[in-house]
C-alpha cells in the first residue's frame, strides 16, 4: 500500500472543486480517503456526513484534494459532482511508488448563467459543516438544513440562521431553518424566517393539541418567511395532514415538496396535479429529505430562477421559490416558455387568444421523452432524439378556459437513488377574463374527505385544554371546506 495524493479540478477554472469520489480495485474492494471510513452507519441520524452508500457502494466526499492508501496495480476511480458536471470513471494502473493523481471534471451545462440556482429544500441530522462539503460536492448552490425535535434531540437548532447563511463557501450556502410537526395535523418547513417559530412540535402520545399548523404558517409569514409542505406521499387516514392541507387551501402554504419520483407517473405528482386542479397555486419544489448516509444530498433538487442581476443569497433564492420560478430535477435541465414568460408567471389573455409554447430538455443521461401538460392532460409529446439526451417541443395552443401549462421529461430506467431520471417545471398560468377553469367535483372530493376526517379527529380525539383551542382548529378546517365548496360551485 502506498499513500497517493489526489487532486480534482474544474476544467474551466483549473481550481480544486469539492466532489463525491470512489476508489476500488478489480474485486470491488473500496479504499476510502484518509479521514473517511470504509464502513459507516446508514441508519437515520447516526454520524451523518462525509460518506454515502448508494446501491450498496460506498463513496466519500472531499473538498478537491485528499490522500488515500492504494495498492499498486489497477484502480477504478469514479468521481461525481451533482447534475451539472459529467461524471468521470477511469481505470488507472498505479505504478509502484506513484505518489500523485490529478483529474479534471467539466460541465455539460451551467444554468447559473441564466439565473437558475439549485438547492436542496430539505435535509436533516447532518451537521452544517458536513452539509457545506456535501452540498458543494453535489453541485448545490444552497442547502436548507432543517432542525426538528426528535426523541429529546434538537440537533442543529443552535445553528439557526433563518434568512442568512449559517456557513458558506465559494460553491455553496448552508441555511439552517426548522421543520415543525404534529403527528396527525401535519408538518411544515418554515424557511427564510428571521427568527425560529416555536413550538417545533405539539401533540403526540403525551402532548396536547394546544397549537395549530395554521399558527405556524401565520407566524412564519409575519417573520417574512416561506412555508413549504414537505414529504407528502399520500393523503391517508393514518396520517391525515389535514390541517396542513387546510392551510394550503387558505393560502398559508407557499410550496409543495416532492422527494422521490420512482416511476413516470408518481403518486406525489398526482397529488400536486390534484391541488392545481382545485384552483390552488403552490410552487413545486424538490428535496432529498436526507437524514442518513444512505441518501445523496440533492438527490432531488430545486432550481430557482433569480431576477436578472440579483446575487445569490438565502433570501433571494427563497423569494424566487415564493414566486414559483422553479424546476424540480434529479438530472435533466428543462426550460419552458409560454409566449415570452417562464415557470411561475401568469399570462393574461383575451378569449380565443393563441399562445406559443416552447419546451426543451437537455440531459447528460439518456431519457425517454419530453411532454407538455395542461390541466394534468398531455398536450404534446416528443421522444428524446439521437443519443436520447435532448428534445424540443414547439406548439401553438388556444385555451378554452383559464388553465396551467407545465413541462416534464423522464426515463423509465432507475438511477442509483431508486428514482427515475426526471425533471418537471412549475406551471405557467393562463388566465382568460370570462372563462374560469372547470373545477370538477371528483378532483375536490378527496380533499374534502381528508378535511372532513380531520374535523372528526379534532372533535373526537384532539386533546384540547379549552373549547377555544378546539374551535380554533375546527375554524381552520371549516373555512378550508367552505373555500373548496365555493370553487366547485363556481363562486
Amino acid at each position: 500500500m502506498q499513500t497517493v495524493h489526489v487532486r480534482v479540478v474544474d476544467a474551466a477554472t483549473n481550481k480544486p472543486i469539492a466532489v463525491r469520489i470512489r476508489f476500488s480495485d478489480a474485486q470491488g474492494r473500496y479504499f476510502p480517503p484518509l479521514g473517511r471510513l470504509a464502513s459507516f452507519p446508514t441508519d437515520p441520524g447516526v454520524e451523518v456526513g462525509g460518506s454515502v452508500r448508494l446501491a450498496g457502494r460506498a463513496w466519500s466526499y472531499i473538498d478537491g484534494g485528499c490522500e488515500v492508501r492504494l495498492p499498486p496495480g489497477k484502480i477504478i476511480l469514479e468521481i461525481a459532482k451533482g447534475v451539472e458536471y459529467r461524471p468521470l470513471r477511469r481505470e488507472v494502473v498505479l505504478a509502484a511508488g506513484q505518489l500523485a493523481l490529478r483529474f479534471t471534471l467539466e460541465r455539460w451545462i451551467d444554468p447559473r448563467q441564466q439565473g437558475w440556482y439549485s438547492g436542496d429544500i430539505r435535509c436533516h441530522e447532518i451537521s452544517p459543516h458536513a452539509a457545506l462539503l456535501e452540498g458543494a460536492a453535489e453541485g448545490l448552490a444552497i442547502v436548507q438544513l432543517l432542525a426538528r425535535e426528535r426523541a429529546e434531540s434538537l440537533r442543529n437548532l443552535l445553528a439557526f440562521s433563518g434568512s442568512e447563511a449559517a456557513l458558506s463557501s465559494a460553491e455553496c450556502l448552508v441555511v439552517v431553518n426548522t421543520l415543525n410537526e404534529h403527528p396527525q395535523l401535519g408538518r411544515v418547513a418554515l424557511l427564510d424566517s428571521h427568527r425560529p417559530v416555536y413550538p417545533l412540535r405539539f401533540g403526540g402520545s403525551d402532548g396536547l393539541e394546544d397549537w395549530s399548523v395554521a399558527d405556524w404558517c401565520d407566524q412564519c409569514h409575519r417573520k417574512r418567511g416561506l412555508v413549504v409542505w414537505p414529504d407528502l406521499n399520500r393523503f391517508c387516514p393514518d396520517s391525515l395532514q389535514g390541517e396542513a392541507l387546510a392551510a394550503l387551501v387558505l393560502g398559508k402554504i407557499d410550496a409543495f415538496e416532492v422527494t422521490s419520483l420512482p416511476d413516470p407517473e408518481p403518486e406525489v405528482l398526482g397529488h400536486y396535479y390534484q391541488l392545481l386542479g382545485a384552483g390552488l397555486r403552490p410552487a413545486l419544489v424538490g428535496g432529498s429529505g436526507k437524514e442518513s448516509n444512505a441518501t445523496v444530498l440533492g438527490a432531488l433538487r430545486t432550481y430557482a430562477r433569480l431576477q436578472p442581476g440579483e446575487p445569490l443569497t438565502a433570501s433571494n433564492w427563497a423569494a424566487a421559490v415564493r414566486a414559483r420560478r422553479t424546476l424540480v430535477t434529479n438530472g435533466p435541465f428543462l426550460s419552458l416558455t409560454v409566449d415570452t414568460v417562464g415557470p411561475g408567471e401568469v399570462v393574461n389573455l383575451e378569449n380565443n387568444s393563441r399562445v406559443r409554447i416552447v419546451a426543451e430538455a437537455q440531459s447528460e443521461l439518456p431519457f425517454d421523452q419530453l411532454e407538455v401538460l395542461s390541466d394534468s392532460q398531455i398536450l404534446a409529446v416528443k421522444p428524446a432524439s439521437g443519443n436520447r439526451q435532448s428534445a424540443r417541443l414547439e406548439l401553438d395552443f388556444i385555451p378554452s378556459h383559464s388553465t396551467w401549462i407545465a413541462a416534464r421529461c423522464y426515463s423509465s430506467e432507475k438511477l442509483e437513488t431508486g428514482s427515475c431520471l426526471y425533471a418537471h417545471t412549475a406551471p405557467v398560468w393562463l388566465e382568460l377574463p370570462t372563462r374560469l377553469p372547470p373545477i370538477r367535483s371528483d378532483v375536490v372530493e378527496p380533499l374534502l374527505s381528508t378535511l372532513t376526517q380531520t374535523r372528526q379527529w379534532i372533535v373526537s380525539q384532539a386533546r384540547c385544554e379549552t373549547d377555544k383551542q378546539r374551535n380554533r382548529l375546527l375554524g381552520v378546517i371549516d373555512e378550508a371546506i367552505k373555500q373548496l365548496q365555493l370553487k366547485v360551485n363556481g363562486s
